[in-house]
């Protein structure tokens, strides 16, 4: 794909009763949380999620501006996104005459995508845990303050070695209150183009 198409869709969803299970698990750990996901319902391998050689579920989920998700529902890159995640790129189209956000917006063809400058959509290539190396670059007579500063710096460092000579970006985040380190590889497309949205009557 060298661009990307954006459908901003948004749809309410009636459910019944749900439960919250808290927590959060990385893609990398997916086989450690298997069974218990498996009991819940789950049909699927966690390859089918994550895989670093292989096409997977990471590969249709893409990160939109980084504020919110989109899923990628064609070989061309159209993807489709909640109303609200679109908000701001509707309306900075929307004019008097064209009143993007009451009305709706649809594109008859390639040339009537509307740019979205500064909006971007990131590809999660692969991630992978660095945190035996942030950490053993600390010195326990840090204060937290100079502990963040320096996990920050050697974070960037390795975001830097992994990302150089590719057309991947990279980032270094923190997990669990400064105790886990993860690199996150991505691939990032800059042309993300607004094709359709519904009357925000719809939308909201």
């Amino acid at each position: 794909m060298k661009k990307l198409i954006a459908i901003i869709l948004g749809f309410g969803i009636s459910v019944g009763t749900l439960s919250a299970n808290e927590g959060m698990w990385l893609p990398i750990f997916l086989n450690q949380n298997f069974e218990e996901m498996k009991a819940m319902g789950l049909k699927i391998s966690p390859e089918d999620i994550y895989d670093v050689n292989n096409g997977s579920l990471k590969d249709a989920v893409v990160s939109l501006g980084g504020f919110c998700t989109a899923e990628v529902v064609s070989e061309q890159g159209l993807l489709l996104t909640n109303h609200h995640c679109g908000y701001d790129a509707i309306q900075s189209h929307s004019t008097p005459e064209h009143d993007y956000l009451s009305d709706g917006f649809w594109s008859a063809s390639l040339k009537e995508e509307l740019r979205n400058e500064g909006l971007y959509a990131r590809f999660l290539v692969r991630m992978e845990d660095v945190t035996n190396r942030v950490l053993d670059s600390l010195s326990p007579e840090l204060s937290q303050p100079e502990r963040e500063q320096k996990a920050a710096r050697v974070g960037k460092q390795i975001a830097a070695e992994a990302s150089e000579g590719t057309a991947y970006t990279a980032q270094v985040k923190s997990f669990y209150h400064g105790n886990e380190f993860y690199l996150f590889v991505y691939k990032t497309y800059r042309d993300v183009r607004l094709v359709g949205a519904p009357p925000q009557s719809v939308g909201k």
